[in-house]
């Protein structure tokens, strides 16, 4: 009896403290949903470390958010200074390469299409929406732990949120089913900003592009010949190297190689065959004269040192002046992005 006795009210404790400890929690993701809300009309930076193949990939972050409707995000890769932005506007999404003079237009549900690990709204809803999300108390403010979605990388399964005493969220990891972080996200405090929905437009980044270019004219005129044919020779020519997957799926190899030449330079067209066959396209990258809007099917993703774009049987991505593309009959999104995410940026001879 008495043992019965003692086990009801272990039990009846461990309801209290759990519905307590679920009481805190929601209220102290309020409060972060309010510093959230706060600011309809908000920019913030971020610093971003994205890990692969144990290579670390360091990007700038700027977004510009109009009340949860339209987002401008700009990454800035911080070992080349090279910079792509992710519009989204009532028209489509755009993943914008301004080095290139060239956007991919997306017909596409992002951001709500799953996890976006640089979106304060989107971290919030993960740790809301997960009941199974586990709660720390630290010295300096709270740590959170929910699951997360992206769609065309399932080895992702977690997120790590710190949020401070204030109740801003401070530092995102995305971690492995090892629990290792994969990506690595630091923000500073979000604040308004004047935003329109003009600077949303598509046309209006084309402007400011312009602009852009002209003040570099302006600055090549002033450089010597010998400046301007080696930053030529920079971005076209032949395929210095031509990269291979460091990992293979299981009873798949390389069977053929062909090396075009094309007008912009080289085309490198590598089958593999096998199990899971797939071929992977590599060629010079070529900065379009006027800017130019290149419609795509898919999603945008980011991985590496680029963002790129993911369809049922394709990848495409630009990385140091060199296009790829991956395309399989027989593979799913993940087994793709395994494999493009194994093209290291350092080559593996064969």
């Amino acid at each position: 009896m008495k043992k019965r006795i003692i086990f009801f009210i272990l039990m009846f404790a461990v309801l209290i403290f759990t519905g307590c400890s679920k009481n805190t929690q929601n209220k102290i993701l309020k409060k972060v949903n309010d510093n959230i809300q706060k600011h309809d009309k908000y920019e913030v930076k971020a610093n971003l470390e994205i890990i692969s193949n144990d290579e670390s990939y360091n990007y700038s972050v700027l977004l510009d958010n109009y009340k949860d409707k339209y987002y401008k995000v700009s990454l800035i890769n911080k070992a080349n200074s090279k910079e792509q932005v992710i519009l989204k506007n009532d028209e489509a999404v755009y993943v914008i390469t301004p080095s290139l003079n060239k956007s991919f237009k997306f017909q596409s549900s992002w951001p709500n299409n799953g996890s976006q690990i640089y979106l304060l709204e989107s971290i919030y809803n993960d740790l809301k929406t997960d009941e199974k999300r586990s709660f720390e108390i630290t010295k300096n403010g709270y740590v959170f732990i929910s699951e997360v979605e992206y769609p065309s990388n399932k080895s992702l399964k977690k997120q790590k949120v710190t949020i401070d005493n204030d109740y801003y969220i401070k530092k995102v990891e995305i971690l492995n089913k090892k629990d290792i972080p994969m990506m690595t996200i630091v923000f500073d405090r979000p604040k308004s900003k004047n935003l329109k929905e003009d600077d949303f437009s598509l046309d209006n980044f084309i402007e400011e592009e312009k602009e852009d270019e002209e003040s570099d004219e302006e600055k090549e005129g002033k450089k010597s010949k010998e400046e301007q044919e080696s930053e030529e020779t920079e971005t076209t020519g032949d395929l210095d190297d031509i990269l291979y997957p460091l990992y293979l799926p299981s009873n798949t190899k390389l069977s053929h190689k062909q090396t075009v030449n094309t007008e912009n330079g080289q085309r490198a067209i590598l089958t593999f065959a096998g199990d899971k066959s797939f071929i992977l396209v590599e060629e010079n990258s070529t900065k379009e004269k006027e800017f130019t809007v290149i419609p795509t099917s898919g999603e945008p993703c980011i991985f590496m040192d680029a963002i790129g774009s993911i369809s049922d049987n394709s990848v495409t991505w630009t990385s140091n002046n060199v296009d790829y593309y991956l395309t399989s009959t027989v593979m799913s999104q993940n087994e793709l992005m395994e494999v493009a995410q194994s093209i290291n940026i350092t080559p593996n001879t064969k």
